[in-house]
């Protein structure tokens, strides 16, 4: 690239093309002040605060250092006298229209930081607008996690870019003019009945604290409580797949504030759980002391958990009796029984080391390969089919790879719900004039931005998307040279989709054939196109199929292997990727190495010093199903909650009640940990170093923040402590002798060691050698396939297992809110996030309801085949018509209760996403009670 050299106080340094003159004084040492300037990505320089005003030689006037680039044999000073003088100023008109900094809530604001500096405390010399009588403007606490107080504002427009150009949310715009000038929300008054997410990127971005975490502030808000932090420690965010970076804030052993830290996949953004979502690991609920089922406790069954006592159920117990009683009660059924009436859930929530000993232990000490986690209830389908078609289940582009494509395709996914800071790119590249399509039955957030907005009919997934590939095939708009080098199955899927044009499937899908036609055009002569999908395409009986379809049309057309191109499924929980990666699935070892083949068998065995199971174990639902069936009578459940998650609920929780022995190992009492016999405190993510892979396939380092409650232990170490206990002889002592090993059988993880993750924070896998960044892009040069191409495997319609009739005229389709996560057991006890989402709903669209003859806000139940549950109607024209939506992370309204617990026949994944329903009125005494 080409160089700028230019002399900064008097010594000569050199510039790209696209630095500053601020951005190079940072990287010489120089300390310019600014207060417009953010200094993070994904900002433009704006230059309307003047506090960074340097001296160019030759020049009349100053210029402003952030958006100012430099010239050849440019001479800048930054230490003139005019330079300083003028910074002062402004510092000192911005004080003096400001309340003195005791007053002021965000005291150690950078602009107080900057003025200090400066020794301003205010002015002598100019009349505060205080001082003249005028109003205050006053702080404004309608945000659960937000304070504004516009009485600091310097208008800068941080908060507006934040808001517009980096999360675009578009929610804050400047009002008024002149000294007047304020943020203004939705041209609404106050903040907490805006539209805003409460993702606090306007927070993190403010100089001045207008506005600012309530978390940092004392009851009345007005007087700093905390000065500064005992510590902040970098670490990732518990929640999504996305694997933001942050930065952890602890005063007291208490997290206090949370932001964002500049790594890959976040680039110092969060989302509202992210960064208001922490405090669930200070709730009072949390389990610090082993507990023992007493003997004359009932199981806990269907009853409303809400309402009992833990004591009546449970008696407190030392750690030595809680193992003694955990691992005898597993060994017993072991040696009855056989490792076949054994089972373990593992959790997406832990580290990759966690999932590694915990399906280590179920196999290696029990000798059964019936262990799994909340892969099956996500994206277990998607990985079939990767696996089937590339020879992998991880992604093969990072969502960042958005920005560089030039077509976007997102279907079955929500990412401003589910993947918030994920969706921000999605949205900048639509800014940037990329083609976005999103393809939904549901209206969503993300088509406003959309180029092109598909609303297709529930379960009709595999109708459009073959019609996209007959137009690929019919037009010839395929990559004929790709596939002749990489692909097998083209000539089938040629014969496939004939029948499947535009015209013949666009009553099927509900989308004119037309747009249909001009979709697929655009995907496939795009010079590069990607495509995200969710759960809307995994979780149903055909989403092995749905998945077959999407990697078929980045196969017939070349779209993968380039940057820019790509499959990408969105994972949704931290941990599911590296999870999946470490073996935490039936039928595969780590690096999803089949447990149905000798070689890999026998290498494990040699590795392990026992005989393995050589057959596939049962998968979440088909455990369930065994437990009933008395084939498994002892699990050990590891920060899973299937009591929650599991469709057919009624169902799940009769065969958790129906266990001779259950272990438990939670951090809060879960609706599973009521049925334990044996309940285990463990430790929560702000408490545990461990690694976490994220969708992007990039491993991270999480470290510790906070001490352990109570007597709480390490869930890795009551991993080994339950090994020990069944007689293994594991001599693990820190995690990283974990990594270590699980690396050693890992070839995905070669060339990335502990060592390296601890100094990087984050490294892609596959590495090509130790001091080589990983590769975001796979598939390049072929697939991880025996003969190094894809596969193409066509998809015939299969409709879903359940469909509306006359009894239920209604589809039932479940998902999350962007304020709670999973099954709420984390984010239904962080104060702000409860406070955003506090009851279980039930979404149908205004039509809908009128149709119904009912009135949004009032209590309804929604009824399946599989029982009833009560919730609060809520209007929402994003849910089509015929459909109800429900969250199911609310146990007073469960809606896994209700869903359809039949499997896609390759995944075994159940089909969340659609069963028949209908809606009745609940009186108000019935809601009452």
């Amino acid at each position: 690239m080409t160089t700028i050299k230019f002399t900064l106080d008097g010594k000569t340094v050199e510039a790209s093309p696209e630095e500053s003159i601020w951005e190079v004084a940072r990287r010489e040492g120089t300390r310019i002040p600014h207060l417009c300037h953010v200094d993070k990505p994904g900002y433009r320089s704006d230059g309307n605060c003047r506090a960074c005003m340097v001296d160019i030689e030759g020049e009349r006037v100053l210029a402003a250092s952030c958006i100012r680039k430099p010239a050849e044999g440019m001479v800048v000073r930054t230490d003139t006298e005019r330079a300083d003088k003028s910074r002062r100023m402004v510092f000192e008109l911005l004080a003096s229209d400001m309340r003195p900094r005791e007053e002021t809530p965000d005291n150690q604001s950078e602009f107080w930081q900057w003025a200090a500096s400066m020794d301003i405390a205010g002015s002598d010399r100019f009349e505060s607008k205080f001082e003249t009588g005028e109003a205050a403007r006053g702080i404004d606490h309608s945000n659960p996690a937000i304070a504004v107080n516009l009485d600091a504002c310097i208008a800068c427009n941080a908060c507006v870019r934040a808001c517009r150009e980096v999360q675009v949310n578009d929610v804050i715009g400047m009002g008024g003019r002149g000294n007047h000038a304020a943020p203004v929300f939705d041209i609404r008054d106050p903040m907490g009945k805006s539209t805003c997410v409460t993702c606090g990127e306007c927070v993190q971005a403010c100089p001045t604290g207008a506005l600012y975490e309530k978390t940092l502030m004392s009851e009345d808000h007005r007087t700093r409580a905390i000065q500064d932090f005992d510590r902040v420690v970098d670490s990732v965010c518990p929640f999504c797949g996305v694997g933001c970076q942050t930065k952890v804030a602890v005063k007291d052993n208490t997290i206090v504030q949370v932001d964002g830290r500049n790594g890959p996949a976040n680039e110092n953004r969060l989302c509202v759980k992210g960064r208001f979502g922490f405090d669930y690991v200070h709730s009072p609920d949390r389990l610090t002391t082993p507990l023992i089922r007493r003997e004359d406790a009932p199981k806990a069954g269907d009853m409303d958990l809400r309402f009992v006592d833990p004591m009546e159920v449970f008696r407190p117990a030392t750690w030595e009796e809680a193992l003694e009683k955990a691992a005898s009660g597993l060994k017993s059924i072991h040696q009855a029984d056989g490792g076949k009436a054994i089972a373990g859930f593992g959790s997406a929530k832990g580290s990759n080391e966690e999932a590694y000993l915990f399906q280590k232990l179920i196999r290696e000490g029990f000798g059964t390969n019936n262990v799994d986690h909340c892969t099956r209830l996500c994206h277990a389908s998607s990985v079939a089919a990767l696996m089937e078609g590339v020879g992998s289940g991880a992604v093969s582009a990072p969502f960042t790879d958005a920005l560089i494509a030039d077509c976007i395709i997102v279907i079955g996914a929500r990412p401003t719900t589910n993947h918030p800071v994920a969706a921000t790119y999605f949205k900048q590249a639509a800014k940037l004039g990329k083609t976005l399509i999103v393809l939904d039955p549901r209206r969503q957030d993300l088509m406003r931005h959309a180029t092109h907005a598909l609303q297709f009919k529930p379960g009709s997934d595999v109708a459009m998307l073959n019609a996209f590939l007959h137009v690929i095939v019919e037009e010839r708009l395929y990559d004929e040279q790709y596939i002749q080098a990489n692909v097998s199955g083209f000539e089938a899927l040629k014969e496939k989709v004939r029948d499947f044009s535009p015209e013949a499937m666009a009553e099927v899908c509900g989308v004119d054939a037309e747009t249909l036609r001009t979709v697929a055009r655009t995907y496939a002569t795009s010079e590069r196109s990607i495509i995200f999908w969710g759960m809307g395409i995994s979780q149903h009986t055909h989403g092995t199929d749905n998945s077959r379809c999407l990697i078929a049309m980045a196969l017939t057309t070349g779209h993968v292997g380039r940057p820019g191109t790509g499959l990408h499924p969105l994972r949704g929980q931290n941990n599911v990727q590296g999870a999946s990666d470490a073996g935490l699935i039936p039928m595969f070892y780590p690096d999803y190495r089949s447990v149905e083949t000798p070689d890999i068998r026998n290498e494990f065995e040699d590795l392990w010093g026992r005989s393995l199971d050589p057959a596939r174990g049962l998968t979440v639902v088909e455990i369930m199903d065994a437990i009933h069936d008395g084939e498994i009578r002892g699990m050990y459940v590891l920060g899973e909650n299937p009591a929650m998650s599991d469709p057919d609920q009624i169902h799940a929780r009769a065969a958790l009640a129906k266990l001779d022995h259950l272990v438990v190992q939670d951090i809060f009492l879960t609706e599973t940990a009521w049925h334990a016999d044996v309940v285990l405190p463990a430790s929560a993510h702000a408490e545990k170093l461990g690694t976490f892979t994220n969708t992007n396939r990039q491993v991270q380092i999480g470290r510790p923040a906070l001490d352990l409650p109570g007597e709480a232990r390490q869930d890795w170490e009551l991993i080994v402590a339950i090994a020990r206990g069944i007689g293994l002889d594991w001599t693990y002592s820190h995690v990283s002798e974990v990594y270590t090993e699980m690396a050693s059988v890992m070839p995905s993880l070669k060339n990335i060691s502990w060592e390296r993750i601890e100094r990087e924070d984050a490294v892609t896998y596959p590495a090509d050698a130790p001091d080589k960044p990983g590769n975001e892009i796979i598939f390049a040069t072929g697939f991880p396939t025996k003969n190094r191409r894809g596969s193409i495997v066509p998809a015939d319609l299969r409709a879903p297992d359940e469909v509306p009739d006359e009894e239920y005229p209604l589809v039932l389709t479940t998902g999350r809110l962007l304020e709670h996560w999973h099954t709420g057991a984390m984010t239904r006890r962080a104060g702000v996030l409860d406070e955003l989402e506090p009851q279980g709903i039930a979404a149908m669209n205004p039509y809908e309801i009128e149709r119904q003859g009912l009135t949004p806000g009032q209590m309804i139940s929604v009824l399946t085949r599989r029982g009833a549950v009560e919730a609060v109607l809520r209007a929402d024209r994003e849910v089509a018509d015929g459909m109800v939506f429900m969250p199911f992370c609310f146990n007073e309204s469960p809606a896994n209760r209700l869903t359809n617990p039949q499997l896609d026949p390759f995944g075994k994944i159940p089909e969340f996403k659609y069963c028949a329903a209908r809606v009745e009125s609940l009186k108000v005494a019935d809601a009452a009670e």
